[in-house]
């Protein structure tokens, strides 16, 4: 029978839960383990504790232990300096705040998101629409429902864990006989084996299948812009939940209008008589057609602008502008009858004759005035 009160020498009641007999376990190690304190007599303290914490954190044992027989007597009995193999794994628990979860993990996980591509035209990015897009990504598979066996058949457990989903070896070092934990090679960590796989999924309980969704694009979006649609993306491993599914916006340029923020730019080219003399223009904007009027002497470069005809404000109220950039075009090419026209307006305006600005004349050879200028500075 043991002569070591366990539950003593880690601070706990009898009745105390594993959890908490972790907690007390991984707080006196990370006090007591001789990389942080080298005192002979804190080393043979740390020795007790992991041998307590061995006997109390395993259920077989810690029966053995609470009706009195000595669960180190044999089987996995003590060894080494420390009484007992103890596991790496709890210790790295203790200084990094791992939480040390045991057992077969769940074959049943979140899926991937994914991110695909949609093409939209301009119109489509200012007033919104609903489009239908095609996206291959991974489905429950409907043969097995998920469960990635065959019909009739089941999992079994793993022979090589006995469903546990890690196997341990122990080793020898300086501190003793070291335990170390790692996931089950021939069941991946599951607990299980599948010697029955669905043919239809290949065990993987999920399959690959082209779907066709149903989007709503709002008013205002760029191009770039994401739209998310939660649950839409992979199905996960075992038939779990699926990802979000993430559409990237891809807005094709228009033949007439280019975007800038909220506000859209066309370019209205002109003849220099129209320009000169004003005129209306219609033109068909994503609202209608509408007609623009041209003042007499719009100058080339000119920006005539539409309030509130722009793409609505995609987190907000309100439109930009469209904004209509006056092109005055002079022609290339005239005929006899044009060019005495044109000469005689030319006369008509006093404009036969265009000086430049360094001519001489009413304002003077750009030289002289800046000559002039250091002279009247000086008088």
């Amino acid at each position: 029978m043991p002569t070591t009160d366990y539950y003593e020498v880690l601070g706990v009641q009898k009745n105390a839960s594993s959890e908490e007999i972790k907690k007390a376990y991984r707080r006196l190690a990370r006090q007591l383990h001789p990389d942080v304190n080298p005192d002979p007599a804190t080393q043979e303290r740390f020795k007790e504790v992991v041998t307590a914490y061995e006997v109390l954190n395993d259920p077989r044992k810690r029966e053995m232990y609470d009706l009195g027989a000595d669960p180190l007597a044999s089987g996995g009995g003590a060894g080494g300096n420390f009484g007992g193999a103890f596991s790496f794994t709890d210790i790295m628990d203790a200084f990094f705040g791992g939480t040390n979860a045991r057992g077969p993990r769940s074959r049943v996980r979140r899926g991937q998101d994914a991110l695909v591509q949609l093409k939209v035209e301009l119109a489509d990015a200012v007033f919104g629409a609903t489009k239908e897009l095609q996206v291959d990504t991974a489905v429950v598979c409907e043969v097995c429902h998920g469960e990635g066996t065959a019909k009739g058949a089941t999992r079994v457990t793993c022979p090589t864990c006995q469903g546990q989903g890690e196997v341990s070896q122990v080793q020898r070092s300086f501190l003793g006989q070291v335990m170390t934990t790692r996931p089950c090679p021939a069941c991946q960590g599951f607990g299980t084996v599948n010697p029955n796989p669905c043919v239809e999924c290949s065990g993987d309980g999920r399959v690959r299948t082209r779907r066709t969704l149903t989007i709503k694009i709002p008013a205002g979006v760029d191009n770039g812009t994401r739209i998310q649609l939660t649950g839409q993306g992979e199905v996960g491993p075992g038939g779990g939940p699926a990802g979000d599914l993430y559409v990237e916006l891809a807005v094709t340029p228009h033949p007439v209008f280019t975007r800038n923020g909220d506000n859209l730019h066309c370019t209205l080219q002109l003849p220099m008589t129209a320009a000169a003399l004003g005129t209306s223009v219609d033109l068909e904007t994503f609202d209608g057609l509408t007609t623009v009027e041209v003042r007499p002497g719009a100058q080339h470069g000119e920006i005539i602008k539409l309030g509130a005809r722009g793409v609505p404000k995609l987190r907000g109220t309100g439109r930009g502008d469209l904004l209509i950039h006056v092109e005055v075009q002079t022609p290339t090419k005239i005929d006899a009858r044009q060019e005495e026209l044109l000469r005689e307006l030319a006369g008509l305006r006093g404009e036969e004759r265009v000086e430049g600005p360094g001519a001489a004349g009413g304002h003077g050879n750009f030289f002289t005035r800046i000559r002039d200028a250091f002279k009247d500075g000086l008088n």
